[in-house]
């Protein structure tokens, strides 16, 4: 027999059922609740809701623990890079050698932004903040693909997206630093992974050649993995409640953003 919960309220009982996650931690589901009694709940901060049913990321920051798709950060920080860990993330198990290899091709067929958006970019003063410049190029890339503006087109479209986003998110992140040194910006080199182009362009220099460090490479993969993803954390709510208007992923990622950017998460 399934567990169930009972709630009283004005001598009336309502039962909910008790739903049971990946790491066997148990949870009310209240869904009916306001239906059923007239009452909603208070939950300052989500800090004791969880408002999706995810297989994707289980953490615990007082035990210490975190894990992707059921795999210990230890593990992947140890045997993964950062491409195969977002594969994981976003497809549900880690690659095939050839796996791997089409999704890093699809990758880097991407990295390169549109020369009207460095355009724009351009504009921005010099000492902007650098969360502000990420927000507005994260949005923006939506002009530069109307077809992306429907996120339920298809699965096709919406993978799309996601990869011209894990693209080119280097590539920007890379100009806004380069920016701030008042130094000519770098294009992504195809010849380079997905880590060593990132400290390329954010490195490297237009007077000398720069091939980045094989130790800073794999220290940057292992951050990387690390921030991959956590939960249900304040920019990541902002991403779904955004995308649940059915907003387009460049503008529910660029809201994502723009909570990082508080100094009460990661600003």
């Amino acid at each position: 027999m399934s567990e169930k919960a009972t709630i009283t309220l004005e001598g009336k009982s309502y039962e909910f059922p008790v739903i049971t996650g990946t790491e066997n931690e148990k949870a009310i589901d209240i869904s009916k609740l306001r239906a059923q009694s007239g009452y909603v709940t208070f939950d300052e901060g989500y800090k004791n809701t969880g408002s999706t049913v995810s297989n994707i990321t289980y953490l615990d920051g007082e035990q210490g623990i975190l894990r992707y798709r059921g795999y210990s950060i230890e593990e992947l920080a140890e045997k993964a890079s950062f491409t195969e860990v977002s594969y994981l993330l976003l497809y549900g198990e880690l690659p095939t050698a050839d796996q791997l290899r089409d999704f890093e091709h699809s990758l880097t067929q991407h990295t390169l932004v549109h020369e009207n958006l460095v355009k724009v970019f351009e504009v921005f003063p010099t000492g902007s903040h650098p969360m502000g410049q990420l927000m507005t190029m994260m949005s923006a890339l939506s002009s530069f693909y109307p077809d992306s503006l429907n996120p339920n087109k298809s699965p096709e479209a919406t993978n799309l997206t996601v990869i011209r986003l894990l693209a080119k998110m280097p590539t920007i992140c890379a100009m806004i630093q380069k920016k701030g040194k008042g130094h000519p910006v770098l294009y992504p080199q195809n010849k380079f992974d997905y880590v060593s182009n990132f400290l390329y362009m954010t490195f490297g220099n237009v007077t000398e050649d720069y091939t980045p460090d094989p130790v800073i490479v794999d220290a940057m993969n292992k951050l990387l993995i690390l921030h991959a993803d956590h939960e249900q954390n304040c920019s990541t709510s902002t991403v779904r409640i955004v995308g649940s208007s059915h907003a387009n992923l460049y503008a529910s990622v660029g809201a994502g953003v723009a909570a990082l950017w508080g100094p009460r998460h990661g600003g």
